[in-house]
Order: structure tokens, then sequence, then C-alpha cells
């Protein structure tokens, strides 16, 4: 597996992350297509990630909330958001909220070892929801929860006003 390392991001790291986030809305914004979602805003950007703030907040340790910079071989590679929100309204300890590798670092592994580190970490009951436009990114969860957690993997698939897509729950 590619050598990856897993930082917190700390709050004075906090506008690396949002510039981050405009990457990973641009590769997201293809799966909006007819709705209104990812639409650049008049200064060029795309509008700023609603929950960051969050992540910095008092309680934040306390309701699981992590931003994480992913690295490999000392560079920066991507980023997670990891929190307690569960999409498929079962109990969830941790899930994966936001996920993203820099295309550069694509099909090397490093996204496959950061997740397997990110869950590795922390032990319980972990959800990954996948959008339903996302297909792409379903056999790399699938992959993640097996490679974690081997037969105790699950699959739900939603599609309501909550969620639509699959969800990958998996008990490390």
């Amino acid at each position: 597996m590619a050598d990856v390392t897993l930082h917190i991001v700390e709050p004075a790291q906090k506008p690396v992350l949002e510039n981050l986030l405009q990457l990973y809305t641009h590769d997201f914004s293809e799966f909006w297509a007819g709705r209104e979602e990812g639409e650049l805003q008049e200064d060029g950007r795309f509008a700023q990630y609603l929950h960051l703030d969050s992540y910095w907040a008092e309680a934040a340790s306390e309701e699981g909330r992590a931003p994480l910079f992913i690295r490999t071989e000392g560079y920066l590679a991507g980023f997670a958001l990891v929190n307690r929100f569960s999409h498929s309204g079962l109990p969830v300890d941790h899930a994966v909220a936001e996920f993203w590798i820099a295309r550069k670092h694509r099909r090397f592994g490093v996204g496959l070892a950061a997740a397997v580190k990110i869950l590795g970490h922390r032990p319980g009951q972990w959800e990954m929801a996948v959008a339903r436009r996302n297909a792409g990114a379903l056999p790399f969860w699938r992959k993640v929860a097996a490679e974690v957690a081997g037969r105790n993997v699950e699959e739900i698939d939603r599609d309501d006003g909550h969620w639509n897509g699959p969800i990958v729950r998996c008990r490390v």
C-alpha cells in the first residue's frame, strides 16, 4: 500500500481545507447535472461547505467530528471529514462525511491506504454513504470495508428524502 499519513486539520489550516473543498466540489459537480447544487458563484468559486465550522466547534470531538489531511510521501494529497451522521438512520459510531484524493494520487493506492487507516484507527460501527450518481465510489468503499472488517459488511440502498444511494456499513 502507498505511504500515507493522516493529520488532524488545525483551526489555522482551515483555509487550506477550504481550498481543497473547492477542488472536491469541482470533481463532484458532474454528479449534480440538472440540479442547483454545484453552480459557480459570481466570484468564480463554489459555495462554502455548510458544516465546515462545526469541525472546530467546542463540542466537535464529542460529536465525533474530525477533519483530516491525507498526505503521501509528505505531500498533501487529499482530505477526509469524519462525523457520526447516519444516512441509514441506524446507529453509527463513525461516518465518512467527505473523502477526496487529488487526481494525481488516484489509482495508486493512496485513497485505499488512507481510508483503511481512518477506519482502522476508530473501532466501532462505520457508515459510508455513496451518492447514487457517484457509481465509481461504491466499489472503492466496498473494498475498504472488506479490508478492515472482512465479512462484517452490509449494504443498504436508500432512495428517499433522506438519502439517495447505497450505504456501506461495517464494524471495525
